[in-house]
């Protein structure tokens, strides 16, 4: 976007790895919601298609706010008109420097676990989040204990209902086989002969996508598809090593039956985990799908960041950090205007594309001297996105998210098609999450941005034999 709006300027991308990520096959789905695959390229490509891009691939090692100056890992210094920070976020892990925890946030880390699990017979997956949703489900010949902090899954993205909607699909036995990758990996020539340390999560990697497990093959040791025990309202506690176990002299417990009671568990394994409830189970490694934390880390030495409480640095309407000419976007930064009712920042991936675009224009703007507008991109939370092969849609607040108890909800649910939940406050639709092809996303969207009185219409609102969009059209 900066290329564009400044064609004769020198444009850097400052990148520690040296591969792109680049958005592919966009369809904007309607106003507010888009799809998009996302690719990594090798960065000759961007810098072919636009001239005024230099790709420099090193890490930053120390930025010299007040000199206007960054400074890379390979000694050399940059100097700036204006910088944007969009370094992201990395995953917080449980326990750091573990062998055998690993993160999952980037396409290398993804290969690691690949790696590991095709000698795995039992996991522990510790995570609710969208990661940890998509792992489980495409597990399979391997046993996998889930341990969520909630009461039912997913509850990033969705409620109870909609988890016992999902359930049936963990345990159901897997048909289509799934689609080759959409993305092409590029790696430097020479990096793939080194084998990669486990759990390298210091490492800079870039993001996976939306679709970053398709194309591994999710496999384990065990000839079953799908084994997977959900341990509830649980965190870790604790890891300990074999030795360290054995001395304990504790029970660690097989992986659960549905109608047996729990038996304690013969096999030696590498690590045991023991849950804050109580229980512990011995398994290969540990996945932590925990979410993440913004990258902040590089730029805080000697610079007076204002910094949110969820550790990003903060940004105004126009993308500006505290600090002069310095803005940020994505995962790195915290939304810290006054949102609009139904828009709250999550670091996703569709936030992450708006947010660097919307900062190029802000950057133009400032430079040029003009005014400009929050993007509209800001007014509505809206995502899609696919669980267990179905496809997702969450618009607005769509939990509830700050509606105190002041809300009710709307439900419609027709087992293995679709789930439909509306939240809706004094008669105006709030939020909705729409599970499956339930075609109702434009309709509800435009529902929720104009904040129509509903009350007139009750229950109807989502009466199956009613074409609400065609009513509203």
């Amino acid at each position: 976007k900066l290329a564009v709006e400044f064609p004769s300027e020198d444009i850097f991308l400052m990148t520690a790895s040296p591969v792109i990520k680049a958005v592919t096959n966009f369809k904007q789905v309607s106003k507010t919601l888009e799809e998009f695959d996302v690719e990594e390229q090798p960065s000759s490509l961007l810098e072919k298609r636009y001239p005024n891009i230099k790709v420099i691939q090193s890490a930053v090692k120390q930025l010299k706010s007040d000199e206007h100056k960054v400074l890379t890992e390979d000694g050399k210094e940059y100097m700036y008109e204006k910088l944007c920070l969009c370094a992201g976020a990395k995953p917080k892990l449980i326990f750091e420097g573990s062998p055998y925890v690993l993160g999952i946030r980037d396409t290398d880390s993804a290969q690691a676990f690949q790696k590991n699990l095709a000698q795995a017979e039992r996991i522990v997956v510790v995570g609710n989040g969208g990661i940890a949703l998509e792992l489980v489900y495409e597990i399979q010949g391997c046993e996998v204990i889930w341990a969520i902090k909630d009461k039912a899954i997913g509850n990033t993205f969705f409620d109870a209902g909609a988890a016992e909607f999902l359930i049936p699909k963990l345990t159901a036995e897997k048909r289509e086989t799934p689609i080759q990758c959409k993305r092409t990996k590029y790696t430097m020539e020479g990096t793939e002969e080194k084998e990669r340390p486990v759990a390298a999560s210091d490492k800079l990697g870039s993001a996976l996508g939306p679709d970053w497990h398709e194309g591994l093959d999710l496999k384990g040791t065990k000839e079953f598809s799908h084994k997977v025990h959900i341990e509830i309202l649980c965190e870790v506690k604790k890891i300990h090593l074999q030795q360290e176990f054995i001395q304990l002299q504790r029970t660690s417990l097989t992986f659960p039956k549905e109608e047996k009671n729990v038996e304690p568990d013969e096999v030696l394994w590498p690590v045991y985990v023991e849950l804050t409830n109580g229980k512990i189970y011995g398994c290969d490694f540990i996945v932590s799908a925990t979410g993440v934390v913004p990258n902040v880390k590089p730029f805080l030495d000697g610079n007076n960041f204002a910094v949110g409480e969820d550790g990003g640095l903060k940004v105004d309407r126009h993308m500006h950090t505290s600090l002069p000419d310095i803005y940020a976007a994505g995962d790195i930064c915290t939304a810290s205007w006054e949102p609009s009712p139904v828009w709250h920042q999550m670091r996703l991936w569709t936030q992450a594309r708006q947010m660097g675009w919307y900062a190029a224009k802000c950057m133009a703007a400032d430079t040029l001297g003009e005014s400009i507008d929050l993007d509209f991109s800001f007014e509505l939370f809206a995502h899609v996105t696919k669980f267990f092969n179905y496809k997702v849609v969450v618009l607005g607040k769509y939990n509830a998210q700050g509606l105190g108890l002041d809300h009710e909800l709307m439900l419609r649910c027709t087992k293995g098609q679709e789930y439909v939940k509306v939240v809706m406050q004094n008669g105006r639709m709030m939020g909705a999450v729409l599970i499956g092809e339930t075609d109702l996303e434009e309709t509800f969207e435009n529902l929720i941005l104009n904040q129509m009185d509903l009350s007139a219409y009750g229950e109807d609102l989502l009466n199956p034999d009613i074409d609400i969009e065609d009513y509203f059209d």
